[in-house]
C-alpha cells in the first residue's frame, strides 16, 4: 500500500532520536544535558556582563568575545527546546514546521559563530602585525559594522532553507538521526528530488564555514610569520599567547564540524549511531559551554573579574 504524500508542512512529523541504548534512562541522561545548558547560559551571560560593565574592556578583542558569547547563547537556545522535549519530557515527535524553524536558527547561529571566530582572528592579526594602528583600524564603528554584517549574512543565506524544505515530500512520520533538526539530516528523508536543496546547502556551507576556515588559517599564517620575525623569544611567546584562547575556540568549533561533514558525505552507514551523535553533540553543545571556561582561564582580565564576583570581599 502506497504511503500518501504530504501536501503541506502540517501534515507530517519527524521523530527525534534518543541516545541509542539509553532510551529508558532519561533520568540519568537528562542530568549531563541540563548541566551543559546551565553552564553554557551562566558562562556566556557572565562574559557578556563583565565586558559590558567594565569600561576598560570596551576594546575590539573583548567586544568580539562578547559577540561570541551571544552566538553561543543563540546556538544553545536553538537546540534547547527539542533536547528538553526528548530528555526531560520524553516527547520525540516534532512537527515539520517547528523542525524547519529550528534548523534555520541552528544553522544561522552556527554560521554567525564561525564568522565571529573569523573576526577574532582578524583582530589578533591586526593587533600583532599593526600594534600602533590597532585602535585606529578596529574602531567601535567598524566593529558594529562587522557585527551587523555577520548577522545579516547568517540570516539571509539561511532564509531559503525552510522555504525550500516545505516544498519537498516526506513520509507522514520520518525518523531523524539527532535530538534536534539539522538540514542534511532532514534532507535525506525526502521522497522527492533534493537537487536544489542540496546545491543551496553546499553553497551556503562552502561560502560561510568553508571560507571562514580558510581565512582563519590564512590569518594565522600571517600571525605566525610576524611572530617568528620578532627577535626576542619572550616577546614571541607573549604575542602568541594572546592567540591561545582563540585557537582553542576555533578547534572546539571546527574539529567536530569537519568530522561530522565527512561522515555525512562519506561514512554515515559505516559507523555506529553513537559516534555520529557524539560528534553532533560536541559541535553544537560543547563550544557554548567550553568557550567561557577557556577564556576565563586564559584571559587575566576576565578571570580577575569573575573572581571578584565570586569573592567580592577577598579582592
Amino acid at each position: 500500500m502506497a504511503i500518501p504524500e504530504n501536501r503541506n508542512a502540517s501534515s507530517f512529523f519527524f521523530i527525534l532520536m534518543d541516545l541509542p541504548g539509553l532510551e529508558n534512562a532519561h533520568c540519568w541522561t537528562a542530568i549531563p544535558i541540563c548541566s551543559i545548558y546551565v553552564l553554557s547560559v551562566l558562562g556566556n551571560i557572565t562574559i557578556m556582563y563583565i565586558v559590558k560593565s567594565v569600561p576598560s574592556l570596551h576594546t575590539p578583542m573583548y567586544l568580539f568575545l562578547s559577540m561570541l558569547s551571544m552566538a553561543d547563547l543563540g546556538l544553545s537556545a536553538s537546540t534547547l527546546p527539542s533536547m528538553v522535549a526528548v530528555f526531560l519530557l520524553g516527547q520525540r515527535k516534532i512537527g515539520a514546521s517547528t523542525c524547519f524553524v529550528q534548523l534555520f536558527f541552528i544553522h544561522t547561529f552556527s554560521v554567525i559563530e564561525s564568522a565571529v571566530l573569523l573576526a577574532m582572528a582578524f583582530d589578533r592579526c591586526v593587533a600583532i602585525q599593526e600594534p600602533l594602528r590597532y585602535a585606529t583600524i578596529l574602531t567601535t564603528k567598524r566593529i558594529r559594522a562587522i557585527g551587523l554584517t555577520v548577522v545579516t549574512r547568517g540570516v539571509v543565506l539561511h532564509l531559503p532553507l525552510p522555504v525550500l524544505l516545505g516544498r519537498l515530500q516526506f513520509q507522514p512520520v520520518s525518523a531523524l538521526s539527532h535530538s534536534y533538526c539539522v538540514h542534511p539530516d532532514v534532507l535525506r528523508l525526502s521522497r522527492s528530488s533534493t537537487l536544489v536543496n542540496s546545491g543551496l546547502g553546499l553553497f551556503v556551507m562552502l561560502s560561510t564555514l568553508g571560507m571562514d576556515a580558510v581565512l582563519i588559517l590564512l590569518s594565522y599564517v600571517l600571525i605566525l610569520k610576524t611572530v617568528l620575525s620578532i627577535a626576542s623569544n619572550a616577546d614571541r611567546l607573549k604575542a602568541f599567547n594572546t592567540c591561545i584562547s582563540h585557537i582553542c575556540a576555533v578547534l572546539l568549533f571546527y574539529t567536530p564540524l569537519v568530522s561530522l561533514s565527512m561522515i555525512h558525505r562519506f561514512g554515515t552507514k559505516k559507523l555506529p549511531a553513537q559516534v555520529y551523535m557524539i560528534l553532533s553533540y560536541m559541535h553544537f553543545l560543547m563550544p557554548p559551554m567550553l568557550n567561557p571556561i577557556v577564556y576565563s582561564i586564559k584571559t587575566k582580565e576576565i578571570r580577575v573579574r569573575i573572581l571578584r564576583i565570586l569573592h567580592p570581599k577577598k579582592l
